[in-house]
């Protein structure tokens, strides 16, 4: 038939940009054995400026029960220890010179429900996106259309190409929490 319209590669794009957030917030929440990007999320009081964990010390696993955050700046350490606790992880760090040492708790039932709505929370975040970038499509493309740079029978066309991008990443969005609350519920 014809080569796919550039405008639908763009939307593409944009709706796998959230699938790629989803990702990213779906690593930061614990389920098993505890990763380095739990900590993704936290952000310190460094310099005047809240920054990344990343950018002022490295997370490493020592063990399966314990993370450790070995801080690059010595009078940054209180802060590191400060943001871990504020996190909302449920986590009670301790300094240790320039570490700060996170011990990592086994999951309760009450806990693993918690992450399971959080992780709810994050999938329903990534579908209010790819439905925003849904509706800008829709908005754009009958701008087009009244503007005569396209027809009635190509809008509709692909009016429906964007609904099928929709649909897709929404559901590739529901696989997705459906993979993650199953890992995170499982003891």
């Amino acid at each position: 038939m014809s080569k796919v319209d550039p405008r639908l590669t763009e939307y593409e794009k944009k709706m796998s940009a959230s699938l790629d957030a989803l990702t990213r917030d779906f690593s930061s929440i614990r389920a098993g054995r505890p990763s380095p990007n739990l900590l993704d999320n936290v952000r310190v009081d460094a310099y005047g400026s809240m920054m990344p964990l990343s950018q002022v010390g490295t997370v490493s696993i020592p063990d399966v029960r314990m993370m450790m955050v070995q801080v690059w700046d010595k009078g940054l350490v209180k802060n590191v220890e400060k943001a871990i606790r504020d996190s909302g992880l449920g986590l009670d760090p301790s300094a240790d010179g320039q570490n700060v040492r996170v011990p990592i708790p086994t999951l309760n039932e009450q806990r693993r429900q918690e992450l399971s709505k959080q992780a709810s929370k994050y999938a329903e975040d990534a579908k209010i996106s790819v439905r925003a970038v849904r509706r800008d499509a829709m908005e754009n493309l009958k701008k087009t259309e009244k503007s005569k740079e396209i027809s009635e029978d190509e809008l509709h066309r692909l009016e429906e190409e964007v609904q099928k991008l929709t649909d897709t990443h929404i559901k590739k969005i529901e696989d997705q929490l459906v993979v993650k609350q199953k890992d995170i519920i499982q003891v």
